[in-house]
């Protein structure tokens, strides 16, 4: 059966919903399942899950736990990153930092400050496991979750030798259930084509039986002053396609909305809300580890994770559509040929193999460009220890640089790599 890893497994709450899955399908029920983490005590606490589940379920799955990244990866079928380098301390120096020099953040994991950072924490670690992964499990499939999604998978096969890796995200999944749901129409009935790069992808086909949906969609929009109030409608209004981001998240891509009092009021943007969100996580993991101990296990429940759907399919021939992040190579003929972008693949057990899409409207590409170029920055930066890269990447941001001056943005960018310090790329620290 197939060996599944999990790196970062120590991230309980994502690392159940995918045991879960794993779990309950019947064909999937004797695989290996090795945990990884460089925390012993996250390590500890996910090893105690899944052999509490695999026991709770009467099945022949195997559970092995290494601290040792390279003892896990080796012989690895399929293995699910969910790594957050440095944790909840390093978010809160991400938003902490920059809110001193008046830069508003929501999640800071994708673009901005945030995202430039993550990146440059995570960039050095999943090129190592890039390597590991080329010495001793060539065959296998690395299935990313990390932010930024963008970066993370294109940092991997240019900076590795490796290059088997897809990028996993729920965006375009969530967006096309929410769309069938506001027009009141079955999402099997509906025809989608949805592409672009992750978290700012756009669904370009939005039909019934070849009739377009999007004028459906208008009515709704127009007798509901509610869903007018937040900035993924108020995109859809101003470029034509409806775009896959929520609207905390999507308001931290643009210039528009973030530095502007009253564009946040109007538009109920949550300032911050992810240190919230990472508040809570480490909570779920206390919650986790006492549960464990008090021998109360946990809820095992499918929870239809990308990663699951994209093994079983695999491994059973069962076809699915999963939309992946990978290198464009002329998937989307308007962005560059290097750029990691969101497609449509289909997966059964001939692999992954992602849909050529051609050319999006021009004002689709313009804006994707402008996110692009601040990942291809980041990533130059970590890949070549270039440190002005990361103020270049910094000055191009698009809220950023809605903010904050030159001399700003230089000292904040300065402020950040000291905060950070062994996390970063050498040559930047």
């Amino acid at each position: 059966m197939a060996r599944i890893v999990f790196i970062g497994a120590g991230s309980v709450e994502f690392t159940k919903n995918v045991l879960s899955d794993i779990l309950t399908f019947p064909e999937l029920g004797e695989s290996t399942l090795v945990l990884h983490d460089i925390d012993a005590d996250r390590l500890a606490t996910a090893e105690a899950m899944a052999t509490w589940m695999v026991g709770e379920l009467r099945l022949g799955a195997k559970v092995e736990a290494h601290l040792d990244r390279r003892a896990a990866v080796d012989g690895a079928d399929y293995v699910i990153n969910e790594i957050a380098v440095g944790g909840h301390a390093a978010t809160v120096r991400d938003f902490e930092i920059p809110r001193r020099y008046g830069l508003r953040q929501t999640i800071g994991d994708t673009l901005g400050i945030g995202g430039i950072f993550r990146a440059l924490r995570t960039i050095p670690v999943m090129v190592g496991l890039g390597e590991d992964l080329a010495e001793l499990a060539p065959h296998a499939l690395l299935l990313s979750y990390t932010n930024p999604m963008s970066m993370i998978p294109r940092a991997v096969y240019e900076g590795s030798s490796f290059d088997r890796v897809v990028g996993l995200c729920h965006s375009v999944r969530d967006t096309e259930a929410r769309l069938a749901s506001l027009v009141g129409v079955p999402e099997e009935e509906i025809s989608f084509v949805t592409a672009g790069v992750n978290h700012q992808a756009f669904v370009l086909t939005f039909e019934r039986g070849g009739e377009n949906l999007y004028p459906v969609l208008d009515q709704v929009i127009a007798n509901d002053p509610e869903l007018r109030r937040t900035v993924r409608v108020e995109m859809y209004r101003r470029l034509g396609h409806f775009p896959t981001e929520s609207s905390e998240h999507g308001s931290e891509y643009l210039p528009w909305f973030l530095h502007h009092d009253a564009e946040v009021e109007r538009l109920r943007i949550p300032v911050e809300i992810y240190l919230q969100w990472s508040r809570e996580n480490v909570d779920t993991f206390e919650e986790t580890r006492r549960r464990l101990a008090a021998g109360e296990g946990v809820e095992i429940e499918p929870a239809m994770e990308l990663a699951s759907e994209v093994i079983h399919s695999i491994e059973t021939g069962t076809r699915r559509i999963v939309h992946g992040n990978v290198r464009n190579g002329g998937l989307i003929g308007n962005l560059p040929a290097a750029a990691c972008v969101e497609v449509p693949c289909v997966v059964d057990r001939a692999g992954m193999r992602p849909t050529r899409i051609g050319d999006l409207p021009p004002q689709l590409a313009a804006l994707n460009q402008t996110f692009l170029n601040v990942g291809e920055l980041t990533v130059r930066a970590a890949l070549e220890g270039r440190r002005d890269h990361v103020y270049h990447a910094a000055m191009l941001d698009p809220n950023t640089s809605a903010t904050l001056t030159l001399q700003q943005i230089h000292d904040m960018v300065d402020e950040m790599i000291a905060a950070h310090g062994a996390l970063l790329p050498e040559g930047i620290r």
